[in-house]
């Protein structure tokens, strides 16, 4: 979906990952009519990490992507690698119950691995991208800091590899400084990324093993048969699969993911570089974080010492007119020491939100792929349903089976009605945290 607004253009937004991005040479263009075994549409997370899992395992591969490769959420995220799913299934019985124990099993050892792709490739691919480990989410009230709890126990019964602790108001201060917050969790199995530099490694670590990567390559249509074949303005390819990304981005190239995908708002801001005694004074460990509002805050500390800072979505289709005028004074509530510190980058981009915010993969036909819907927490999930769909072309369909068995329903209203009732019923959700509900 081509989009032109003042936070989209053809080329990367001004954030702070264009800005630090450390692989500046770009990609081939397509020209003319190719074949490959397979055809990914996408140049984020989901398209890039199924390329390289594909190649991993010796298939002909492309992507065609209609920017440049990171150049939607990928690209725009607060950086958190986080493990899991949008929606915390773990505590709702009559969800873990549908899929059985077989099933459950398996969605909770893909939450796991989801983050272990990363980790692993980063190291086997030596891609420079500021990946560190250590996480924390924060309670505003009691009530959070209960379901913190219960949550760290349910990692605990489930034999989850890594540390967690909750921690107390005094405790929370060797991580957090902020009177915003009365306790947290920490998780050292979580972490943070330069994600444009990441996806751009991995790119270049698909690349190496023989994908080939097309930017500014915008798909018209897919037209579906025995060998399906995607068509742009500059070119034809045809292919044994097709693999469907594009989360936020996807447009009405496929009518059915548009009615079940809604396109979200996600702004963040970029501090200068602070110094050592003002991360002291405010986030000491310089880990993300994540409070536990419907309409939630989240930051980190970046490798230059900038303070990330997230704290809006919008859900109307309509981007702030300046986004560090929204985000400034949210920011200046949890740290008011940094009320005099400059902001050096504003940007936002499109979520891809579904209804049940659990990831959606499946089929549009029987070679024809798709992975969309990660709902604001995709860094990480994004890279297992690139691993489903690897191994369910490769015919190892079984793990796939388990994910692509999850209903997805249309929202209410379709395409042109989804977003103002999204943003109507985020409206309530976001009084109650207001409120204190």
């Amino acid at each position: 979906m081509r989009i032109s607004d003042h936070i989209h253009s053809n080329e990367y937004p001004a954030s702070y990952y264009a800005a630090t991005c450390n692989d500046t040479a770009g990609f081939s263009a397509l020209s003319g009519d190719e074949t490959f075994d397979v055809c990914i549409i996408g140049g984020g997370f989901s398209g890039v990490a199924t390329a390289l899992h594909l190649s991993e395992r010796g298939f002909k591969v492309c992507v065609v992507e209609q920017n440049k490769i990171g150049w939607g959420a990928t690209g725009r995220n607060g950086g958190h690698i986080i493990g899991g799913y949008a929606y915390s299934m773990w505590e709702n019985k009559s969800k873990i119950d549908s899929f059985g124990e077989a099933g459950t099993k398996a969605l909770w050892d893909m939450s796991i691995e989801c983050v272990d792709i990363i980790k692993n490739w980063v190291e086997k691919y030596n891609i420079d991208c500021d990946l560190e480990f250590g996480f924390i989410d924060v309670a505003m009230k009691k009530s959070e800091l209960e379901w913190l709890k219960k949550s760290a126990d349910t990692l605990a019964d489930r034999n989850y590899p890594y540390e967690t602790k909750i921690l107390n108001k005094e405790e929370l201060s060797d991580y957090v400084v902020s009177d915003q917050y009365i306790g947290g969790r920490t998780n050292d199995g979580w972490g943070q990324a330069h994600v444009l530099n990441l996806v751009l490694g991995e790119a270049r670590a698909a690349e190496k093993l023989g994908a080939t990567i097309y930017e500014h390559a915008e798909v018209s249509d897919i037209i579906h048969g025995a060998r399906p074949r995607v068509v742009t303005k500059t070119g034809t390819i045809t292919a044994d699969f097709v693999v469907v990304t594009g989360n936020g981005y996807l447009g009405n190239l496929v009518p059915k993911l548009a009615s079940r995908v809604l396109p979200a708002g996600s702004y963040i801001i970029a501090t200068e570089p602070l110094s050592d005694e003002q991360i002291a004074a405010t986030a000491p460990k310089g880990w993300p974080t994540c409070d536990q509002r419907w309409a939630l805050d989240y930051f980190r500390v970046t490798n230059d010492k900038r303070l990330l800072f997230g704290g809006m979505a919008t859900y109307s289709g309509r981007h702030p007119k300046n986004i560090k005028a929204v985000l400034e004074p949210k920011l200046h509530k949890v740290f008011p020491i940094l009320k005099d510190v400059k902001i050096d980058y504003e940007w936002g981009g499109y979520m891809g939100i579904g209804l049940n915010r659990i990831p959606m993969l499946g089929r549009l036909s029987d070679n024809v792929y798709f992975a969309t819907g990660y709902g604001g927490h995709g860094v990480a999930p994004t890279h297992m349903s690139a691993k489903l769909i690897s191994e369910a072309i490769a015919g190892q369909a079984e793990r796939y089976d388990i994910v692509a068995s999850v209903k997805h329903m249309p929202f209410p209203g379709g395409r042109h009605l989804m977003q103002p009732a999204y943003a109507v019923g985020m409206a309530y959700y976001k009084l109650r945290d207001a409120i204190g509900w």
